[in-house]
């Protein structure tokens, strides 16, 4: 996709800035919330508990089986990024974290301590659709501390091996996203949305992790995908799926990739406003774009919603 096609992209999104995102202010939960799983990787039986948290913290996982030792859900202490993203903080490691990550971000939820009792984030259904059901079940309480976005000001981009990330200058979150994979169910699938707690709860969050029944054996023997079933994750043999339900969305596979970029992205610890193109990439490449914009401090302003334009030019 040339760069030029990239802006096109953009243009079509321009619109008036939405009144909801010139009202935002930090939010946690109302009351704690808890589900017990195991994890999709390790196989392993595991509990998380929601708790509210004050202005300011970012979202923060505490390992209670060790003594509380916590751990904050930030670029900082990313560890793993193959198939699954890892943090870890002097040699603690919490793995799994993109569908929490992705539906605390999406909803709006800037500030929980998230307590585990295990090594992995529990894997449910393999959506983010579970906790969704847990955030809107524990409700939402507002703060009076203002949110800070982190806005982009000049394109970057990532690539390699015929797969490329990039972020545009934007006053909303948009989102693009292309997958590619060689399966009659799959092939090419392409999603153009603004990402908002609506869109993300009904057009991402059901959308389940996936993966290929011809390339299980090898993943078991890298210690991968113990705890995986058709209860957790949608699998395809040569030409079908083999869940007895089907699929949730035609599209399902791009819209999971999609949730899972947004999962590594909340990794920036603030709100996002960019639009992001994503063809083909992963895990890796998501924490390669995030590092890049960390690390110089050119590329993006930290903004509060005051000093947003109250509405975003067309473009002709």
């Amino acid at each position: 996709m040339s760069f030029k096609r990239l802006v096109q992209k953009l243009r079509r999104f321009q619109c008036t800035l939405p009144l909801e995102a010139l009202l935002q202010f930090e939010k946690t939960l109302n009351r704690p919330a808890e589900a017990s799983g195991i994890g999709l990787h390790s196989g392993v039986p595991v509990r998380i508990r929601i708790l509210p948290a004050p202005p300011s913290t970012g979202i923060v996982f505490v390992r209670t089986d060790l003594e509380g030792f916590t751990i904050p859900a930030s670029w900082r202490y990313v560890q793993k990024v193959s198939y699954a993203t890892s943090l870890m903080r002097q040699g603690v490691l919490i793995s799994t974290t993109e569908h929490l990550l992705s539906t605390f971000y999406s909803m709006g939820i800037d500030n929980a301590f998230v307590e585990i009792d295990n090594l992995e984030v529990p894997i449910l259904d393999g959506s983010g659709q579970p906790f969704v059901d847990l955030i809107r079940t524990a409700g939402i309480r507002q703060s009076r501390r203002r949110k800070r976005f982190l806005r982009i000001r000049k394109p970057v981009s990532v690539e390699g091996g015929g797969k490329r990330i990039t972020i545009l200058p934007s006053d909303r979150f948009l989102l693009t996203c292309e997958v590619f994979f060689p399966h009659p169910m799959v092939g090419r699938q392409t999603l153009e949305m603004e990402v908002t707690p609506d869109h993300y709860a009904t057009e991402l969050a059901p959308a389940r992790t996936f993966g290929f029944e011809y390339e299980l054996h090898q993943m078991r023997n890298m210690g991968l995908i113990r705890g995986a079933s058709l209860d957790n994750a949608v699998c395809f043999d040569r030409d079908s799926i083999l869940n007895p339900s089907g699929l949730r969305f035609s599209d399902e596979c791009c819209r999971h990739k999609a949730l899972d970029l947004i999962g590594d992205l909340a990794l920036i610890g603030k709100p996002l406003l960019g639009h992001v193109i994503a063809e083909k990439a992963g895990h890796a490449m998501h924490f390669a774009l995030v590092n890049k914009i960390m690390s110089d401090p050119t590329i993006y302003e930290i903004i509060t919603h005051e000093q947003l334009a109250p509405s975003i030019a067309m473009v002709s």
